[in-house]
């Protein structure tokens, strides 16, 4: 067996190849860029008013102002505010020649001749000075940002609706073993419900890729290498679980040896998810994952996801808490490095949830993140700080 850490460095430093594609800008949420991005414009591209109010002279704060103008967003002033003037003017619009300041309407008083006075002692320019957020040809994106929302407003502001992303891998899933059978069927004795492809797809999905299932591959060498090559002809990423383990019916390794897979390694000292595989071919990669759907679920989210991320022209930084224990936590074995269910709780405390092990999926159905327990450690005390990485 490997470490953990070993086997992430073997996924991060897999040679990838990333590919690159245009895509509508209401499409890219989710997507990372292939290309830096410089603004064609300012930022504010010239002086505006950041509240409703009146434009002035900062010196003449305390004088009674004449209302010359109304500047309504969008369009451009006509006169140049002097000496004891000022012109009434909306949030966003272009402040007049002549003034320093935009004295809020709150703060003002008309009185009965028309004219505007300033009720307060002192007040901020409220202005958005041109340029101060974003220079002309000023770097705001850089290649390899995971696009958010906040990213994609800017690039609307500069004028890109078809930004350069990296294309997305295509996953293959395959279930194996003769107990399973699809969910819309009453297993027969023997049987269980196939839950890990089902998973494995919607965790895919939430990263908005495209999954292909070729099914429920038979206890046999024969039928697990017709289900993996035909995965291989259509995905990037083929994610096979079950049938990785030491048992009579577990063919998987064996089989992706006989298909070309250089196997990069094949056991973690880890758990859950120990008889996991690792192995590429051709650029094409395969992770054969254990059957027990704890296993799939996290080795997932702990190795397939920066691989995926990887493809994509990404180095995921998962979001990681450090927060107190809320108990003692205590495990009878250490020899491997464990990752288990937690909530925090209102207080921020971490509660490890109740845990049967690998096959407990419900341990998760409330769960906020996994907690790692190292190699060696048995016991965690209350109010240990510990990272928490959240789900």
């Amino acid at each position: 067996m490997i470490t953990f850490e070993e086997a992430l460095s073997i996924i991060n430093n897999t040679r990838v190849s990333c590919t690159t594609e245009k895509v509508r800008l209401e499409t890219s949420t989710g997507r990372i860029l292939a290309a830096d991005v410089f603004s064609d414009v300012e930022m504010p591209p010239f002086d505006k008013a950041a509240v409703d109010g009146f434009a002035c002279r900062r010196a003449d704060l305390h004088e009674l102002l004449e209302i010359i103008e109304v500047i309504p967003a969008g369009t451009q002033p006509v006169k140049a505010i002097a000496p004891g003037k000022c012109a009434r003017i909306m949030t966003g619009a272009m402040v007049p020649e002549g003034a320093d300041t935009v004295i809020m309407v709150e703060h003002t008083e008309m009185t009965e001749d028309g004219n505007v006075r300033f009720m307060k002692d002192k007040t901020s320019a409220n202005i958005a000075f041109r340029a101060e957020d974003v220079k002309l040809g000023q770097q705001v994106l850089s290649k390899g940002t995971l696009l958010k929302p906040q990213h994609i407003a800017i690039l609307a502001a500069v004028g890109i609706p078809e930004p350069l992303v990296y294309r997305k891998p295509v996953i293959g899933i395959i279930s194996t073993g003769d107990e399973l059978t699809e969910p819309g069927n009453k297993p027969r004795t023997g049987q269980i419900r196939n839950s890990n492809a089902w998973q494995l797809m919607a965790q895919a999905g939430q990263l908005n890729l495209t999954t292909i299932y070729t099914g429920i591959a038979a206890d046999s060498p024969e039928s697990v290498k017709t289900h993996i090559k035909q995965a291989f002809e259509k995905s990037d990423i083929v994610l096979l679980t079950g049938g990785v383990s030491m048992g009579d019916f577990d063919h998987v390794p064996e089989v992706m040896q006989e298909l070309g897979v250089e196997i990069l390694f094949k056991s973690i000292a880890v758990q859950p998810g120990r008889p996991t595989v690792f192995g590429i071919r051709d650029e094409k990669f395969i992770f054969g994952l254990p059957g027990n759907p704890v296993s799939s679920y996290v080795q997932f989210e702990l190795l397939v996801k920066q691989l995926i991320y990887r493809i994509m022209g990404h180095q995921l930084e998962p979001v990681v808490l450090r927060l107190p224990m809320a108990s003692d936590y205590t495990r009878k074995k250490a020899e491997r490095k464990s990752f288990i269910p937690v909530k925090i709780n209102e207080n921020g405390l971490i509660e490890p949830i109740e845990y049967h092990g690998s096959a407990h999926i419900h341990a998760y159905m409330e769960a906020d993140g996994m907690m790692a327990v190292e190699i060696g450690e048995a016991k965690i005390t209350k109010g240990a700080l510990r990272d928490v990485r959240q789900l």
